[in-house]
């Protein structure tokens, strides 16, 4: 049985796949969901700068998070929602570790014949580093 679930979620379609199975197994084992989006910040800029594109980003993820909470409340889920800063997988890994989850899920990149045999680098990342286990929805 699992007590914690976290997803990482991007506003992708993949993400959005991850996040619907995450309700339906939250679910099903009567477990918190925790949903994870990570504003990245950029490579290369001012200060000034950098602080405006983070800020923007934060907006962004919490505009993308708000139809998700009105989802798990409909099916009656407990849920938690966060933006964090940093590199995706850095910090997936991170808040999976500080939670304390059983289970980390999340997209896959690309939809082709071709992309289908890819695995992006967060989500290769995570499932390297990750203390937990990881699930990959397509």
């Amino acid at each position: 049985m699992l007590n914690k679930i976290l997803v990482a979620y991007d506003g992708s379609e993949p993400s959005d796949k991850a996040f619907a199975f995450g309700l339906e197994f939250a679910q099903k084992q009567d477990a918190e969901l925790h949903v994870l989006a990570v504003a990245r910040p950029p490579d290369f800029a001012q200060e000034v700068e950098t602080e405006s594109v983070i800020e923007q980003s934060r907006q962004h993820c919490r505009k993308i998070l708000e139809p998700l909470r009105k989802r798990a409340s409909a099916k009656g889920i407990k849920a938690h929602f966060e933006v964090a800063v940093g590199h995706p997988a850095e910090q997936i890994i991170y808040h999976a570790e500080q939670i304390g989850v059983e289970l980390i899920i999340m997209g896959h990149r690309g939809g082709g014949v071709f992309e289908r045999w890819l695995i992006g680098s967060v989500a290769k990342h995570v499932m390297i580093y990750a203390q937990c286990s990881v699930m990959i929805a397509r």
